[in-house]
């Protein structure tokens, strides 16, 4: 189902709590938001449609729709200044990002998972890491 996008900084501003299997419709919604977002959007976190879990969606290098439940940074290299803009908010901001990462996060099936990317692929998942943890560029 595709859910409005919160733009309340104070709900934004939470910090996300531990997704489970039961969260997995959640990740479906993101999904579907993300889709019909396309044209503006590359990836959202859960609590951008006002779910306050630790649920990424984002589209990779290849196009493909990713999510990833509680995700989380391992390792960045390269760090580097760049703007980015938001779903959730106004214009654009300037930010710190890292040119490739280690994140780990588990699969909707519950595995656990640790996976690198690097680009433009990398900053997403790091801006919603960023959301997950309550951080608003």
């Amino acid at each position: 189902m595709i859910r409005p996008i919160v733009k309340d900084v104070f709900l934004l501003g939470k910090k996300a709590t531990r997704a489970t299997r039961a969260d997995i419709p959640v990740a479906d919604d993101l999904l579907d938001t993300l889709r019909a977002n396309a044209e503006a959007c590359v990836g959202m976190a859960a609590n951008m449609i006002g779910v306050p879990k630790s649920i990424i969606v984002f589209r990779d290098d290849d196009d493909n729709c990713r999510e990833m439940f509680n995700p989380t940074l391992i390792a960045g290299f390269e760090q580097f200044e760049t703007e980015e803009g938001c779903l959730s908010l106004a214009g654009v901001r300037k930010t710190k990002r890292y040119r490739f990462i280690t994140v780990t996060y588990e699969t909707r099936d519950g595995k656990k998972k640790k996976e690198s990317f690097f680009g433009f692929t990398a900053q997403i998942i790091q801006h919603e890491l960023d959301h997950l943890n309550g951080i608003i560029i």
